[in-house]
C-alpha cells in the first residue's frame, strides 16, 4: 500500500474517522485500533512477515522490562546482548546472507575451486533495516538508565509497528515517541491542518518530482554502457534530485500523517540540498539515521575524543556500517567509504561542527561564497551517487570511466523535458524559501491572501494527479 496510491487514499480517512470519534475514548482501545490499523498496513505489503515484527517487539519489550529490574551488570550485559544478537540475526539472515554466500563463492574461485553452493531464494521484508534498529535503541537506552521501560505492551507495539513511519522511518526514539501513546490525545485543527500541508508537499515531491526524474534515470542506467558521459552525468544529476525527493517526500508523508493522529514525528530531512560541506549534509540527510549511528556506534568508538587517527577511523567505521545497512553490495560499502573520505577534511581540521545554522539565514539570497559551497557539495555528492545507484561495481567504475572521457563534451542523447526542469526549479526555489521551517509549506503563503494560497495549493493537487500514472515504489524501501 504506498502513501500515493488509491488504497492508502481510503485507508487513511478511515482510520482517522474510527481513531478519533470510536477508539480515543480509551487510551488501551486507541492504542490496539493503531497497532490492528498498522499490522493491516504492514500485511498489505507480505501478511508473512508479520510475525518478525511481533517477535522482535515481544523480545524487546521483555527484555526491556527484565532489564529495569536487573541491577547486576553482567546480567543487564546479557540481557542487552540478547536483543541485539536476535535482532540484528534477523537482519543479517533476511538482508545479508546471499551477499556473504556469494563472497564466500568468489574467495574460492579466486584460488580455482568452485564451490556448488547455491543463493537462497530469500524476500527481503520491507522495514526491517528500520523497525530493528528502533526497537535496538529502546533496549540500549534502558541498559543506559536513559529511559523506564514501559509496562504497556499496546504503548510499545504501536511505538514500533505505527504505520505512517515504520517501512522508511523516520527511525524513532522510546523517549520521543512512546510517551506519545501512554497519554490521552486531543484533537488539534490546526496541527491537522498543518500535516495535511505537509502531506500534500511530500506527495508532490515523490509524484511530481522523483517519479518523473525516475523515468529518466531508470532508461540511462538501464542502457549505461553504451552511453556518453554527458548522458550519464545527466542521469546521476537527476537521480540526486529523485532520491532527494522521494525519500524527504516519504518522510514528509508519514511525519504529516502522524500529525493527523495527534503523534509529532522528528524532522528527517533539513533541506542537505543547500548544504555548504560534506559534513552539513550529513546532517541535514536522513537525520533519524546519522543521528542513530553517532549515538550507538561512533560515541562508543570514541566519538571526536582522543587523537586525529582515532577520530578518522571512528569517521570511516561509521560511514561504511551505513553503507552497508543500506544494502548487501559493495556499491554500498564504496559509497559510504567515498563519503568518508570526503569527510576527512573537516575531522583533521575540527571543522566538521561549522555551519551549523541553515544557509544565508534570515536572508533571501545566499552569497557568492555560499553558492560555491553548495554546488561542490551537491557535486561531491551526486557523485558518490553513482555508487549508490549502480547496480554492480563494474557499472559503477563503467559510468566513471565514461565521465570522465572526452565523451562528456558530447551532446547528451537523453535529456530531461522542458516541464520536468521548470517543476525542479520551482521545487527547489520553494525548498529555498522554506528552508528555516520544518518542512517548505509550513509558513509559505500563509500570509497570502486566501483565495490565492488555495489556488496554490489546487495547482498542487492537479500536478499531482495529473503525474500519478508514474507511481513507483518508495526508493528506501529496498534498505
Amino acid at each position: 500500500m504506498l502513501f500515493n496510491s488509491i488504497e492508502f487514499a481510503l485507508f487513511l480517512p478511515i482510520v482517522f474517522v474510527i481513531y478519533w470519534f470510536v477508539a480515543n475514548k480509551n487510551i488501551s482501545v486507541r492504542n490496539g485500533f493503531i497497532v490492528i490499523a498498522s499490522y493491516f498496513f504492514y500485511a498489505c505489503w507480505d501478511w508473512r512477515f508479520l510475525f518478525l515484527i511481533l517477535f522482535s517487539t515481544l523480545t524487546d519489550y521483555i527484555v526491556g522490562l527484565l532489564l529495569n529490574r536487573q541491577s547486576v551488570q553482567r546480567k543487564r550485559k546479557i540481557l542487552l546482548a540478547i536483543s541485539i544478537v536476535v535482532n540484528l540475526s534477523f537482519l543479517g539472515f533476511f538482508k545479508y546472507c546471499n551477499f556473504f554466500i556469494e563472497n564466500f563463492i568468489d574467495v574460492f574461485r579466486l584460488f580455482g575451486n568452485e564451490l556448488n553452493i547455491s543463493t537462497l531464494n530469500i524476500i527481503l521484508p520491507v522495514g526491517i533495516s528500520f523497525y530493528t534498529f528502533q526497537t535496538m535503541s529502546y533496549t540500549i537506552d534502558i541498559y543506559r538508565r536513559k529511559i523506564e521501560a514501559t509496562n504497556n505492551f499496546l504503548a510499545f507495539a504501536a511505538f514500533v509497528g505505527f504505520f505512517p513511519q515504520i517501512l522508511s522511518g523516520p527511525i524513532e526514539r522510546a523517549a520521543n515517541l512512546l510517551p506519545q501513546f501512554c497519554t490521552r490525545h486531543t484533537f488539534v485543527y490546526q496541527k491537522a491542518v498543518d500535516g495535511l500541508r505537509q502531506i500534500l508537499w511530500g506527495l508532490f515531491k515523490k509524484v511530481v518530482i522523483a517519479d518523473t526524474c525516475a523515468i529518466y534515470v531508470n532508461q540511462i542506467f538501464e542502457q549505461s554502457y553504451n552511453l556518453s558521459g554527458s548522458t550519464l552525468a545527466v542521469g546521476i544529476v537527476l537521480f540526486s534530485f529523485q532520491i532527494y525527493a522521494d525519500f524527504s517526500g516519504y518522510s514528509d508523508i508519514a511525519i504529516g500523517t502522524a500529525r493527523l493522529f495527534g503523534i509529532n514525528l522528528r524532522q528527517n530531512f533539513a533541506y542537505p540540498n543547500f548544504s555548504r560541506s560534506v559534513a552539513e549534509f550529513w546532517r541535514r540527510w536522513h537525520i533519524s539515521l546519522t543521528s542513530w549511528f553517532r549515538d550507538y556506534l561512533y560515541i562508543p568508538l570514541g566519538g571526536s575524543r582522543g587523537k586525529t587517527w582515532t577520530r578518522m577511523r571512528n569517521v570511516f567505521i561509521v560511514f561504511l556500517v551505513s553503507g552497508f545497512w543500506h544494502g548487501a553490495n559493495w556499491t554500498f560499502i564504496c559509497w559510504g567509504g567515498i563519503n568518508a573520505i570526503y569527510m576527512m577534511p573537516s575531522v583533521i581540521r575540527k571543522t566538521n561542527r561549522k555551519n551549523l545554522d541553515v544557509a544565508a539565514q534570515g536572508k533571501i539570497l545566499p552569497s557568492l561564497r555560499d553558492v560555491f559551497n553548495i554546488f561542490l557539495t551537491f557535486i561531491l555528492i551526486t557523485f558518490s551517487r553513482i555508487f549508490f545507484r549502480s547496480d554492480d561495481m563494474s557499472q559503477a567504475l563503467d559510468c566513471i570511466k565514461s565521465i570522465f572521457s572526452v565523451s562528456l563534451f558530447e551532446k547528451a542523447t537523453i535529456i530531461p523535458s522542458i516541464s520536468l526542469l521548470i517543476l525542479i526549479a520551482f521545487f527547489t526555489v520553494v525548498e529555498w524559501i522554506g528552508r528555516e521551517q520544518q518542512y517548505a509549506l509550513e509558513q509559505f503563503g500563509l500570509k497570502w491572501k486566501k483565495w490565492i494560497r488555495w489556488l496554490f495549493y489546487y495547482i498542487l493537487v492537479i500536478l499531482i494527479l495529473g503525474f500519478s500514472g508514474n507511481a513507483q515504489e518508495f526508493i528506501y524501501f529496498q534498505f
